[in-house]
This record gives structure tokens, sequence and C-alpha cells, in this order.
């Protein structure tokens, strides 16, 4: 076996185990049908729409992902805006109804927060949801990463397993101080753009402008303009026959991910990750960036100059780096697929993995085969004016190696992580500081 090929079968296991079946599917279009309905009978929201959007619209979700919903409210085909204290008014008359109607639990209302949130838990499937108001920013952000995963699709898989990484060593979480799912999503954008041969461009070749400040005027107008652009910048950058090709496995990509970050408690504070530009910015030279400052700096390429990280703590920073380098050292030293999925995937999934599967008379672990989400069940996110050829220039690269064999777990106890010698510490990289 390959260097990278057993570890290549473990992160091929846990994206059988994350992706999400026809029934998970239609579990969440059921939820979005039955918030419709609760909405339609709230007198201060007659008109409104109710739409998802994050992981699900982008396609990034997983079986146990929870749910966003933004409630657009009507303001003929025009682009509404609406501030604070009235979004707080409009999600208090809907908790009224949710709690009315029943069927849902963990009602908890976020009313103080920078965006107003609705939290709550579908029962009995016990999918969570948080729900705003006129929150289109999100509903933009969520297709441009749907998008950006056309390019090449080892970026869907590369989010998936870094999102149920992090959730593994609890630096998923950013009312605990780490990092939420999109500065996640943006950091793999960014490894994709940082590596060599880049796999992705700099943000600013897809979509030129700050998007967040287009969004005014007739909403169908605007939307197709957005996706109008990406659409042919996009293909642009796919049609380019001289760009070499990246055709290194997600194995591969998924340790030049850790080792490139593995350091960032001793650069954050000085360098900045930029996906807009594709580049690592010096924050005393940014303009965009300055006053504040932050633990770490990562950039929304569609809402600059705003911080996705701003809810990562100084404190929490050094805990941070240590899963990413932990992991690494794991992963460059072990050939354990047990030890090393740990590591990789929280216990609800590694459980999922583990546990005794059809019979395999070739022996080791043999994962069921789960089947594909039927057309008519997938969410219809993408503009009429779909980005053709999205998947051109993927080829083999867009789907893990291995085959799909399984990784042999045979249950036994985990190792403990090698020590990190102060000779590896220093191969781990990092940005050069001018």
């Amino acid at each position: 076996m390959s260097k990278y090929g057993m570890l290549d079968n473990v992160l091929n296991d846990i994206l059988k185990a994350v992706t999400p079946l026809q029934e998970d599917w239609a579990v969440r279009f059921g939820i979005i049908n039955d918030l419709r309905l609760v909405a339609e009978s709230v007198e201060s929201l007659r008109g409104a729409t109710v739409e998802p959007f994050g992981s699900f619209v982008s396609n990034l979700f997983t079986r146990w992902g929870d749910l966003d919903i933004s409630i657009e409210l009507s303001n003929g085909s025009h682009i509404s805006s609406v501030g604070k204290k009235h979004k707080q008014t409009l999600l208090g008359d809907l908790l009224k109804a949710l709690r009315a109607k029943g069927g849902w639990n963990n009602l908890q209302f976020i009313i103080n927060a920078r965006v107003p949130i609705l939290k709550l838990r579908r029962y009995p499937s016990g999918i969570s949801c948080d729900i705003s108001i006129n929150n289109l920013q999100g509903h933009m952000k969520s297709k441009m990463l749907l998008w950006i995963s056309k390019i090449d699709g080892r970026f869907h898989d590369m989010v998936l397993l870094v999102k149920e990484w992090a959730k593994a060593h609890k630096i998923n979480n950013p009312k605990t101080g780490t990092f939420n799912s999109y500065s996640l999503s943006l950091l793999v954008i960014f490894h994709f753009q940082t590596c060599a041969p880049a796999i992705l461009p700099p943000l600013k070749d897809i979509y030129p402008g700050n998007m967040v400040d287009d969004l005014i005027g007739v909403r169908a107008d605007v939307e197709d303009l957005i996706a109008e652009t990406c659409d042919t910048n996009i293909n642009r950058f796919l049609s380019d026959k001289s760009r070499p090709k990246n055709k290194k496995s997600l194995a591969e990509h998924f340790v030049e991910f850790l080792r490139k970050f593995a350091q960032m408690d001793s650069w954050a504070s000085k360098m900045g990750i930029s996906p807009h530009t594709g580049q690592w910015e010096q924050i005393k030279d940014n303009t965009r960036w300055l006053p504040k400052t932050y633990a770490i700096f990562v950039e929304d390429p569609f809402e600059q100059p705003q911080n996705t990280a701003r809810s990562v703590s100084s404190g929490n920073l050094p805990k941070i780096a240590k899963a990413f380098l932990e992991t690494y050292s794991v992963l460059i030293s072990s050939q354990n697929p047990s030890s090393i999925l740990i590591y990789l995937a929280p216990p609800l999934v590694s459980r999922h993995i583990m546990q005794p599967a059809m019979p395999n008379y070739g022996g080791g672990y043999l994962p069921p085969p789960q089947p594909q989400v039927p057309r008519f069940l997938r969410p219809q996110v993408a503009p009429q004016r779909r980005i053709q050829n999205g998947n051109k220039g993927s080829s083999s690269n867009s789907s893990t190696s291995g085959g799909g064999k399984g990784s042999s777990f045979n249950g036994s106890t985990s190792r403990a992580p090698p020590p990190v010698q102060a000779q590896q510490r220093q191969q781990i990289w990092r940005p050069r500081i001018q």
C-alpha cells in the first residue's frame, strides 16, 4: 500500500459515514415545509418565504448536521432591509407560534446576538435548526461555496473531513471560542489556493467585488448577475489548458492542510488569511483590518473586511494549534487505522464506522453501500442559469482514492500519539513574514 493509501481508506470511510442518505434529505425538506406552515400562520410574517442556507444549500452538510433557515420578508420583488429590533420582534412572534404548534424542543432565543437567532430542535428527528430573519447574505455565501465545489470535488470532501476532525478535537464551536464551520471552509479554500500547483484561484477572480454590497435592488436581477459573473469566471478558470493540474490525493492534501496551519499560534498575530486575494497578508499593512485585533484573522471573501474567525479567543489558539500539530504527528507516523480514526472523527462517527457490518468473507471491515440521493430530492439551490461544465478538470482528483475499500478496523485499543520531537517541529510549515 502506498504511503497515503491507508489514510485514504480511513478518510473514505469517514466520508461514507457522514454523507447524507436519502432519508436525511427528506427529513430536512420536511422540516422546511413544517416551518413554512408555521410562518404562514403568523400575521407579522404573512408573505414571507422560508429558505434554507448554510451547509444544506452548499451541499456541505452531514447526516447529523444542523439546518440553517432564513425567513425572507416580502418587499415586492426588491430585497428588503429590516433593523435588528424588528428582527427580534418577528422571531418572538415565530417562537410563540412554534410553542403553540408543538413538535419542537430545546427552543432558545438568542436575542442579543450580532444576528438574532431562534434555535430549536425538531422532534423526533433531533435535527437542530437556527432561524434568522432576512439572511440573504448567508444564502448567497452558501451558493458561492456550492459553485466553488464545482471547480474540484476535493473541496467538498475536504470540508466535510475537516469539520468532522474539528468536532473530534472540540475546536468547531464559536460559542466556546473556537472556529465556526464557515471559517473552517475558508481555511480549506485557502489551502487549495496556496498548495502547489494551486487548485482554486483567488476568489476575486471568481467574484471581483464585495458581494454583500451588491445585494441591493430587484432580487432576481441581483442573483442572476452574481450567478452569471461567477459562471463566466469559473468556466474561464476551468478552460485554461495551461493551468497545471494538482493530482495529489485527498490524504496528501489533508496532511498538508494540518501542516500548513499547525503553528498558527506563532504567526496569527502578524499574518492574516485572505481567500479573496488567495494570499497571506501582513496585518500591519492591511488598512482594511486595522485597528481591530483578533486572535486570528480569516477574512470573509464575500463580506470584506469582516473576520469570520472573530469568535476564536486568544486563550484557545494554542489549543487549536495543538490539535493541528498532534494530528499531523499521528498521521505521518502511525499505520494503525483505529488509532488514526479517533483523531479524525468524533465518537458518533467512529462508532458508526466501527460497528459490525455485513459479513465480509475477505476479512476486515466492509462498510455497507449507501444509496445516492435521487435527483428529485436534491435541493434546488442553483440559479436558473446554472454553471456549466462545473466538474471539468476534477477527473479522478474529485474523489477520494483507495477504491472505496474498507480500512480493516479491528477495534484494537488506540495508541497515544507519538511525541512531537523538536526536529519535527522545525519541519512544520509556516508563512514567510517579510
